[in-house]
């Protein structure tokens, strides 16, 4: 009990850090990079249930695998929003400074290893310069259109200055954009540092060409979180119930049909929890605020930080696979740590979603 005490105590003062004094302490870059470089990226293993690391089953998922990741360049950091290419072997997250990661996935099994062939890189603006100011490189959602993590197009969201940018981009460059979306009049009521922070493409079923955003806190006159369906079939708004305070950090589109979503909450009487929340295809529609279905939720007793990135991918097994990375805000007192789950309900060997001991 007093190693949990003692852990929620660092937990509280490392996001309370994080949401008040925060920009003070961080070391982020003052200038983005200028090209893109090789990275060497460091992952040491982590559990998620520190205290009985043999435990993984968590809510409804299986755990399959954390990694504290840390690399030596003052760029490494930040990362807000993250996508997965489709065969799971390789990921694409951006960054609060203005920049972009991508590595190599390895496994050991179905078991997450390790990062390896890491680059970093800048986006770029419109001019092909990288992002420089503060106000203008501040990325928190990424969602890809067509293509793989590789090489394809991508919708960036941004905040502080609100706007969704389409970028094409290749394995050596991200950008400049072509283009950008019209954001919805409601967003011209959001804070400048609570923007849309989640992004999901909808690229198969009835939904396909849709475009899911959802607020970091916006919310509507009944306390639902704001959001909108843009583009596709049936564009317009919609709304996610706000359960518990929590905000939204990111969203992804799972294989199957619909999404996930991943939400925060802090308190600094409970420190930093997290939730992530599965949203059928049916009910990603006007009228009637969606409720979802929650799979986990976790707090500072288990091993996460300030999660806000999510993506989805099969394995070549047919599991449904949840990678999600975290903010460090690059503050010291905070980590960068990439987790991956299987959602219980598509793994062979289970009947069912396990039960937690």
């Amino acid at each position: 009990m007093l190693v949990r005490a003692k852990r929620r105590f660092v937990s509280i003062i490392a996001v309370a850090a994080l949401l008040t004094i925060g920009p003070a302490l961080a070391d982020k870059p003052s200038g983005s990079l200028d090209r893109a470089v090789p990275t060497e990226i460091t992952g040491i293993p982590i559990d998620f249930d520190r205290d009985h690391p043999e435990r993984k089953a968590f809510g409804k998922l299986i755990f399959r695998g954390g990694l504290s990741l840390y690399a030596k360049t003052s760029y490494f950091g930040g990362y807000s929003a993250l996508a997965v290419d489709p065969s799971g072997n390789a990921l694409l997250a951006v960054s609060d400074a203005g920049t972009w990661l991508r590595s190599t996935i390895d496994y050991n099994g179905r078991l997450l290893k390790g990062l390896s062939h890491g680059v970093l890189g800048p986006l770029l603006d419109k001019d092909g310069k990288p992002l420089a100011d503060d106000a203008e490189r501040d990325s928190e959602g990424l969602t890809l259109i067509d293509g793989t993590v590789g090489g394809g197009t991508a919708y960036v969201s941004f905040e502080r200055d609100h706007r969704i940018l389409r970028y094409p981009f290749t394995a050596a460059s991200f950008g400049p954009p072509d283009g950008a979306l019209p954001l919805p009049s409601e967003t011209k009521k959001m804070d400048a540092n609570r923007g849309i922070e989640a992004l999901a493409a909808i690229r198969t079923g009835r939904l396909k060409g849709t475009l899911v955003a959802f607020s970091e806190r916006l919310v509507d006159r009944n306390g639902n979180l704001k959001g909108w369906l843009i583009g596709g079939p049936t564009p317009g708004p919609i709304a996610l119930k706000r359960i518990g305070g929590f905000d939204l950090t990111d969203a992804a589109p799972l294989p199957g049909g619909g999404i996930v979503v991943l939400e925060r909450r802090f308190r600094y009487s409970e420190g930093v929890k997290m939730r992530i929340r599965r949203i059928a295809e049916a009910e990603l529609k006007r009228g009637t605020p969606i409720e979802g279905e929650t799979l986990l939720e976790a707090d500072e007793n288990l091993n996460i930080d300030n999660m806000e990135g999510i993506a989805a991918h099969r394995s070549a097994a047919g599991e449904t696979i949840l990678t999600l990375i975290s903010d460090d805000n690059f503050s010291p007192l905070q980590r960068t740590l990439l987790l991956q789950f299987a959602l219980a309900d598509t793994v062979p060997a289970l009947a069912g979603p396990p039960r937690a001991p």
